[in-house]
């Protein structure tokens, strides 16, 4: 076996096997040169070869790391974070940012259907798996559909798992659309501004009744929307 078969097949194991997680930095190449007693340019090619599998991504001036798994989500599926993450094999971990009691206002009409007089629960908080940010949340809850939200904490558990368990919704409304980061959320995602992100707008009503408007934002290099059918009469 060729060494460069021999760093490939070794660093590979590592990162199959668990032993190496998503985000682990893997040793930097002038280490696995001593390491296994070969030119740079061996260690650079094998290392090459497991960024194109999509195993190892290279970070500037940081090194190179184990990737993250690529994420699908079913295009009309009212999903739990949680549960994505979880679906990975990775830690969850959930952060609350802010928690804010207010009256609707105009400007809340292109987001949630509520009239001048109506009172919202608007919530910002972040999804992590493995330890990195995953997704940036921000949501607003009609509180006269679910008034138990208003006095939720939700500093333990995210709202998007707390109103699955709390009402029953039976109409939903899904827009997806490839954004620009702006500064909140590259902030909050550790992203650069303007990195391509992808972003899940989504309402949800009860009987007719609005119950959530929730805006989703991901990095656009993690994740994918997948959507499957079968053919219909007219199809």
């Amino acid at each position: 076996m060729s060494l460069h078969q021999r760093i490939l097949n070794d660093v590979e194991g590592n990162i199959l096997s668990g032993l190496w997680p998503p985000g682990h930095r893997i040793p930097y190449e002038h280490e696995l040169t001593e390491q296994y007693g070969c030119s740079r340019m061996t260690v650079n090619k094998a290392i090459g070869d497991l960024v194109k599998r999509g195993l190892i991504e290279r970070r500037r001036k940081s090194g190179s790391y184990v990737t993250f798994p690529h994420v699908q989500s079913a295009v009309m599926e009212i999903h739990d974070v949680k549960l994505e993450v979880e679906s990975l094999g990775l830690d969850y971990a959930y952060s609350l940012d802010e928690r804010v009691l207010r009256k609707a206002t105009t400007g809340d009409s292109a987001r949630i259907d509520l009239p001048g007089s109506g009172r919202l629960l608007e919530i910002t908080c972040r999804h992590f798996a493995g330890g990195r940010p995953f997704c940036f949340e921000e949501r607003l809850i009609n509180l006269s559909a679910v008034p138990e939200a208003e006095t939720e904490a939700f500093d333990s558990v995210a709202p998007g798992s707390w109103l699955l368990g709390q009402i029953p919704w039976s109409t939903a409304e899904h827009r997806i659309r490839a954004v620009a980061a702006v500064r909140p959320a590259a902030q909050a995602l550790d992203i650069v501004l303007g990195a391509p992100c992808l972003v899940i707008e989504r309402r949800t009503w009860s009987g007719g009744v609005p119950v959530t408007s929730v805006r989703l934002t991901y990095p656009g290099d993690r994740h994918e929307l997948v959507a499957e059918f079968a053919p219909g009469a007219n199809g």
